[in-house]
């Protein structure tokens, strides 16, 4: 419990996550108000396609939550404090959701309200895209071990969830590329996407969770056998 609470101190010192805080809870909102004014927007997807975009903020907080140790140079400090690796990498995980699925609830709420979606029938999907926040930030947090930079996964899950959706061009030639974790993901959130081989919301939610746990063993392996 100790350990868990560093974690979340360490996080509330820093200056990228109360940045990535404010995107999360301003950035889906606006779009949602700006796309509301627009007589052709709206759909099955009225406000949760912002929440999908707003995402975005999930990534930079699983990023920084581990990036911040080697930039900073502090891992080698932490981990003295915190011998065990295990534990450590646990207590960063639990301390990325707890910022996460707190902020993608509010943030839904906030946005649903803006486009006027927010009603009973929302729930479900809204809890579908807390799940994606999670689950992205901690796909974020597992890249961001593996390579011990944040710049990769930045550039690499950014861009792909913004300008340009590499994994969503694939989907529309190979039905395969709906099994990649962002595209998957996405269909707890976002119902109305045209994509060969579309996956229903569960088997999306469950294959881009196979991606994570998968990733998150490996990041883990590598992280105990390499030094700080």
């Amino acid at each position: 419990m100790h350990t868990l609470k560093t974690e979340l101190l360490k996080l509330a010192g820093l200056p990228s996550v109360w940045g990535a805080v404010l995107f999360g809870l301003a950035g889906p909102p606006l779009v949602a108000l700006l796309n509301s004014r627009n007589p052709a927007a709206g759909g099955v997807d009225q406000g949760f396609m912002e929440m999908a975009f707003g995402a975005l903020s999930a990534i930079i907080l699983g990023v920084v939550t581990v990036g911040s140790e080697y930039r900073t140079g502090q891992l080698a400090t932490s981990l003295t404090c915190v011998p065990s690796r295990l534990r450590f990498l646990a207590s960063k995980a639990v301390a990325l959701v707890l910022v996460v699925a707190p902020l993608a609830v509010v943030t839904a709420i906030l946005t649903l309200t803006v486009s006027g979606s927010l009603n009973s029938a929302a729930v479900p999907r809204i809890g579908g895209g807390v799940v994606y926040w999670v689950l992205y930030s901690l796909l974020a947090f597992s890249i961001t071990l593996l390579t011990r930079s944040g710049i990769v996964p930045l550039v690499v899950l950014m861009l792909n969830s913004s300008v340009v959706s590499v994994s969503y061009l694939l989907s529309r030639v190979f039905s395969a590329a709906n099994y990649l974790p962002d595209l998957a993901g996405a269909h707890l959130v976002v119902r109305d996407m045209a994509t060969s081989g579309g996956l229903d919301p569960l088997t999306g939610g469950l294959v881009m969770a196979g991606w994570v746990v998968a990733l998150l063993a490996i990041a883990t392996v590598v992280f105990h056998r390499r030094d700080a």
